[in-house]
This record gives C-alpha cells, sequence and structure tokens, in this order.
C-alpha cells in the first residue's frame, strides 16, 4: 500500500509534470523556441514549484529557518540539476536520434525525472531528523 508521503509525491508530482510540459509546449509550439532552450526554462519554472510542494506538502520538512532551508534547496537544486541533465539527454536522444515525436519524448523523459527525483528528496534532500 502507498503511504501518504508517496501519494502525495505523485499528485504534486503530476502538478509538477503538467507544469514541466505546459511551459514547455508554450514556449515551443507558441514562440518556437528550440526544444533544448524550452526544456530548460521549463525545468526552472517547474522546479520552484516542487520545491515548494515537496518540502511542504510531501515530506512535511516544517523546519523554515533559513539554515535548514537553503541547505534543502541547495540539495534538492543539485540534484534536479543531475535529473534535468538526465531530461535533456533523453529528450536528445528520442527526438535527435530515434525521430519521436516531441511531446512523446517530453513526456517519457519526466517519467523517469519523476522516479530520480522521488528517490533524491527522500532520502537526500528532505530527511528528516
Amino acid at each position: 500500500m502507498l503511504n501518504r508521503a508517496t501519494i502525495n509525491y505523485l499528485f504534486f508530482g503530476i502538478l509538477t509534470t503538467a507544469v514541466n510540459i505546459l511551459v514547455y509546449a508554450l514556449l515551443v509550439h507558441i514562440f518556437h523556441i528550440d526544444y533544448k532552450a524550452a526544456t530548460t526554462v521549463a525545468w526552472i519554472i517547474s522546479i520552484i514549484f516542487a520545491f515548494f510542494t515537496n518540502k511542504l506538502f510531501v515530506f512535511n520538512s516544517k523546519d523554515l529557518s533559513i539554515n535548514r532551508t537553503m541547505k534543502e534547496l541547495g540539495n534538492f537544486v543539485f540534484f534536479r540539476v543531475l535529473s534535468l541533465a538526465v531530461d535533456l539527454l533523453i529528450m536528445f536522444l528520442l527526438i535527435d536520434i530515434f525521430m519521436t515525436n516531441d511531446i512523446v519524448a517530453k513526456i517519457t523523459a519526466n517519467v523517469v525525472v519523476i522516479v530520480i527525483n522521488y528517490v533524491t528528496s527522500k532520502y537526500l534532500t528532505f530527511r528528516n531528523k
């Protein structure tokens, strides 16, 4: 059975993914920005959303002190940069090498990234002491 943190993570992960994909699609299909730049901008916006929802609602890290929040933010961003690299690599492989539709590639990349982000957030960033 899934615990509350996992259910919340899935819920907010879906919202974060929606933010990521919507920003990406808007930038690529409306503003005609290159998919790599659009992926990066979408990532930054979704990261900000994800940090606060993960901290407060998923992993219940209620310590709002500057010291703790900055440490968590540093860890969060570090691991998200790694997942951005995975996101970009998957996008490159699926779009440029395998000629996959960009939205299908984006959804595929996001599934992989969600798993990586959950593990790093749960066990490395928002550890309750």
